[in-house]
């Protein structure tokens, strides 16, 4: 029985690590879209959020068998806890790049737009810390995931700076209120994400070493 659910929790770890491979690239290719203001790299994002809907259903069943069919403890009991939670924010996250992906395609038709700059560095800052939270799970690194927590508090400072500007812009010029409401929007879909990869983080501590540390700021 034990090289049994040895073998299952070894073919989950896979799984959601592919899993997040593809939530990753999704992430990227909305940043080169919103950059580079492609609209049919857009609607590449948008096409395979079905895929990523697809995976988190293959991981959460995958999950209930291992529960339902080894009733796992201690350790493994975490990991499968700790998966089906990280695969609940990979989902999101898909969610938050196909969003970001359609405010591409909008953009394009409300005229010309400039992005501030604090959009690309928050962008960067999220892609990087999704990438860290998933090295986190992969080597099962609770300090990594730690600086990923206090790493967040950066891309909240960018989007609380976009938001206030966007509104200031709107009352300046408010016949580019559609355009300035949409850069907006991208921002609190990459604080969000920010906040998702924080999330996996978060659950990687509790995976290795047995303590939750969400909503706690002194962890």
């Amino acid at each position: 029985m034990a090289r049994h659910i040895e073998h299952q929790i070894q073919q989950l770890k896979q799984l959601i690590l592919r899993f997040g491979t593809i939530v990753e690239e999704s992430i990227n290719l909305s940043n080169i879209a919103l950059f580079k203001k492609d609209v049919a790299l857009a609607r590449r994002v948008m096409d395979n959020d079905s895929e990523i809907d697809r995976m988190e259903v293959e991981v959460e069943e995958e999950c209930l068998k291992i529960l339902a069919l080894y009733q796992p403890v201690a350790a493994d009991l975490r990991f499968v806890v700790a998966v089906l939670k990280i695969n609940n924010d990979l989902e999101r996250i898909g969610d938050l790049a196909s969003n970001i992906a359609k405010r591409v395609a909008q953009l394009e038709n409300t005229g010309p737009y400039e992005l501030p700059h604090e959009i690309p560095l928050m962008a960067k800052q999220a892609e990087e810390m999704v990438k860290k939270s998933l090295d986190a799970v992969v080597n099962g690194d609770p300090d990594l995931a730690r600086l990923i927590r206090e790493e967040d508090d950066v891309v909240d400072a960018g989007r609380q700076t976009v938001r206030k500007n966007m509104m200031e812009q709107i009352k300046q010029n408010p016949e580019s209120v559609e355009s300035l409401l949409r850069i907006n929007s991208v921002s609190k879909h990459l604080e969000r994400i920010a906040d998702m990869a924080t999330n996996i983080a978060e659950d990687v501590i509790y995976m290795v070493e047995g303590e939750i540390v969400r909503h706690r700021q002194d962890s």
